[in-house]
């Protein structure tokens, strides 16, 4: 990986626009390389901010998705970040998503229960109440329709676990790429090799940690999800 690509800066946080493919913190498997890690390298103050081997996370993407994030740079900014999107507080996440077919409506919100599958511990599904879930709110609108894919914004009011990939299924619409909850013979169908979801954190607002002002930063969605 390159050098970060950082979208603003200032005494309290860093924005940077992630690679698909790239991890945000270390992880067993992956205990270097990590996004953290590299903005850290040329931040040391960033090293005593969050949890352990997380210098600055506040948040987080899976690795396959791309696009805007903040880290914080200082413990004052950290606590404030984490009460904000943990609250959801003057948070707002929009993503950009390729996928197979669309939700029958054009826009909407769906509210379920996201928790485990508890024959593999990788994947999440949408639960019913009697089971270990927690909520999820996605709200979904469809941007455009071509050649039996959809270009679709979702807007998640919770930060659950791979929330979108498995809404968006639950949406009769998978995301195109996606390993874990697409459709793999509609991605050999469109040429679309599995591994990476074409999923892509395209605005990001939240309240400044100083100024309490609401800022808004966005980073343009990479090549591979122009094939819409």
């Amino acid at each position: 990986m390159g050098g970060p690509d950082i979208l603003f800066e200032d005494a309290d946080i860093v924005v940077v626009s992630k690679p698909a493919g790239v991890y945000v913190h270390a992880s067993p498997g992956h205990e270097s390389g990590s996004l953290a890690d590299a903005l850290a390298a040329e931040r040391p103050e960033m090293r005593s901010v969050g949890g352990e081997g997380r210098p600055g996370v506040v948040h987080r993407l899976d690795a396959g998705t791309s696009g805007v994030m903040v880290f914080a740079k200082t413990r004052r900014a950290y606590a404030a970040l984490r009460e904000a999107f943990e609250s959801h507080e003057g948070v707002v996440k929009k993503y950009l998503a390729v996928t197979h077919g669309a939700p029958k409506q054009k826009s909407g919100t769906l509210e379920t229960l996201i928790g485990r599958k508890p024959w593999d511990a990788k994947r999440m599904a949408v639960v019913g109440p009697g089971a270990d879930g927690r909520r999820a709110v996605t709200r979904w609108t469809v941007l455009g329709r071509r050649s039996g894919m959809a270009l679709v914004e979702f807007v998640i009011e919770t930060g659950r676990m791979h929330q979108i990939r498995v809404h968006a299924a639950h949406l009769g619409a998978p995301i195109v790429g996606d390993p874990l909850y697409g459709d793999a013979e509609r991605d050999h169908r469109v040429g679309m090799r599995a591994g990476r979801p074409l999923l892509h954190a395209v605005e990001l607002s939240f309240p400044h940690p100083a100024t309490g002002r609401t800022v808004t930063f966005a980073a343009p969605p990479p090549p591979d999800m122009m094939c819409f």
